[in-house]
């Protein structure tokens, strides 16, 4: 299908918001799900953008940026994950693994950005000494609005300006490999929990994700969200022992000194 200059420029002004977003990391709406979804809701075809999303985040659920490593972006997965889905219309999880390439792309983008945005320390620092707030503010939405910016491009030329191009090149491949992508994209949510789990698997949650296994696999719900729901239901309790395990500490102490001991 193809994508109208309105839904191209709308695609832009999206990654534009997203990318304004992943900087503050204020409301992450930046993670594939979010930007997938919207992206959706744009072309008109929501049911892609979840599809899209829900792959697109479960690969990318587990990259992190640790110290000076920076991981294939995210924002720009999610996106070209719907826009490959919808103009080519292979599966999402081929549309995934041909996402790739513009992730890493974006990646390089940030790169470059914070590399480059050093030269803006000097300016920044001469502002703190004057204490002109004005021209600090001018400068750090400066860099915001460059590496915005440059998101909404590539999404532009990606969405609309080439997209008969990219599409082309999609339906130039052999059956066997877009048959490849579509299992290497079925790999990458495995791949992505995988890297959560290192992270998060420790003793006190290995009960949790028995539970969850149990329920996919024996009570066949159909789908994730009674898990989603049961999980929901399973932190508010660990939530509630844990301000009461609080309260009976404080409560404790306080009678400690109260009797003077």
């Amino acid at each position: 299908m193809q994508i109208t200059l309105i839904q191209g420029i709308l695609l832009a002004l999206l990654a534009f918001i997203c990318a304004c977003d992943a900087c503050w990391e204020a409301f992450f709406w930046f993670r594939p799900i979010v930007v997938a979804f919207f992206a959706g809701i744009i072309l008109g075809d929501v049911q892609v953008g979840l599809a899209a999303g829900a792959v697109a985040e479960l690969s990318y659920l587990g990259l992190l940026t640790v110290g000076g490593t920076v991981p294939p972006d995210p924002l720009m997965a999610g996106m070209m994950t719907t826009v490959i889905a919808f103009t080519t219309g292979q599966s999402t999880e081929t549309a995934l693994g041909l996402s790739l390439p513009f992730a890493l792309l974006a990646q390089w983008v940030g790169i470059v950005c914070n590399t480059t945005f050093a030269g803006f320390l000097r300016p920044l620092d001469h502002a703190c000494e004057n204490a002109d707030t004005k021209r600090f503010t001018q400068i750090v939405l400066l860099g915001l609005v460059i590496k915005a910016g440059i998101y909404a491009l590539i999404t532009f030329l990606s969405a609309f300006a080439l997209q008969n191009q990219i599409a082309g090149f999609v339906n130039m491949f052999p059956e066997w490999l877009i048959h490849g992508f579509e299992i290497s994209g079925g790999l990458l949510p495995a791949v992505g929990l995988t890297l959560l789990l290192v992270v998060m698997l420790k003793k006190q949650n290995v009960a949790y994700l028995f539970i969850g296994f149990l329920l996919m696999t024996f009570l066949k719900l159909g789908n994730i969200l009674p898990v989603a729901i049961a999980g929901i239901a399973v932190a508010f309790i660990g939530y509630l022992n844990d301000e009461t395990i609080k309260k009976n500490a404080v409560t404790v102490e306080g009678g400690a000194d109260d009797d003077g001991i």
